[in-house]
């Protein structure tokens, strides 16, 4: 099998990281099974792919006939019986190991015997999970990044289990979905968490120390870093539940105190302020999505 042989895909969560697996995929004329808890769940991931690209469509970025074909390659499920026939599933679900490996015994036993098991994971061990299955020489970490159809980067995770084969495969296919690739070996965090966390968590101090307001501290990081967003934007953006876990990760598995979570984030996630996803944050969203005010102002 190579990556021009991939036909048909699972995907393992509708939310919006395993919404954007999807429609690169079926954008790449792969047919896709896109499957959550519920079928109501996954049809309202698929409706939300279609309302996102309708906007390409009246901007005329995307003709009609483009938008409906690759509607029509993704297919909603509450189950994972679709997998059979499917050469390759990412799982896409929330940061939490017991939920994974869970959702991984699964999908190993819905897959063909040769089939791929990939993960989205941000920082969870391949190792562990490859552990969980009975084809650990075939899975491997495919890490998008957020929003999965406008960054360009994915990166893969060999666990110490992942055979060349399966590396080779999954390179090429996410050069088929248009994708630059780095490649990590199995550490917390692996590449691109490891230098972000700790870099959104030390934002995180420095409000939480009363350094600057949220809003300086963005336009500081745009401005005099030159990042396209400064890091508690991005981190509304991320998920303030998933930078959380991603930190806590770092900190259990490297043991320094230098990667322990800033206590605002951990009550910010508390409280139920996710961010973008929630309508607020480290800042306050409309109904469009757009950022009004600063969720901490008293």
């Amino acid at each position: 099998m190579n990556a021009s042989s991939v036909k048909r895909i699972g995907v393992v969560g509708a939310g919006q990281m395993g919404r954007g697996i999807a429609q690169v995929a079926a954008a790449a004329g792969i047919e896709v099974v896109l499957c959550d808890a519920s079928l109501e769940i996954a049809d309202k991931g698929k409706s939300l792919i279609g309302k996102i690209l309708g906007k390409q469509v009246e901007k005329g970025k995307m003709s009609a006939d483009e938008h409906r074909a690759l509607l029509d390659r993704i297919v909603p499920a509450g189950s994972m019986d679709g997998f059979s026939s499917a050469e390759l599933a990412v799982e896409a679900a929330t940061e939490n190991v017991d939920l994974k490996i869970d959702l991984f015994r699964k999908a190993d036993a819905a897959l063909a015997p040769g089939a791929i098991l990939a993960s989205n994971t941000s920082s969870i061990s391949i190792t562990r999970l490859a552990a969980a299955t009975s084809r650990p020489e075939r899975v491997i970490g495919m890490h998008f990044m957020n929003p999965v159809p406008l960054m360009k980067l994915v990166e893969i995770v060999r666990g110490v289990q992942t055979s060349p084969e399966t590396y080779a495969l999954v390179h090429e296919l996410a050069v088929r979905l248009g994708k630059t690739v780095i490649t990590s070996e199995d550490r917390p965090g692996f590449l691109v968490n490891r230098m972000l966390i700790p870099f959104l968590n030390e934002a995180c101090f420095t409000l939480q120390e009363g350094v600057g307001s949220p809003e300086d501290i963005d336009t500081g990081a745009k401005l005099g870093l030159n990042h396209p967003m400064g890091p508690l934007e991005l981190a509304d953006l991320i998920g303030l539940d998933t930078v959380l876990a991603i930190a806590e990760v770092l900190h259990k598995d490297l043991g320094e105190d230098k990667y322990r979570p800033a206590a605002l984030l951990r009550n910010l996630v508390a409280a139920g302020w996710l961010g973008k996803k929630s309508g607020r944050g480290f800042y306050v969203y409309d109904e469009k999505g757009q950022k009004t005010t600063s969720s901490l102002a008293r």
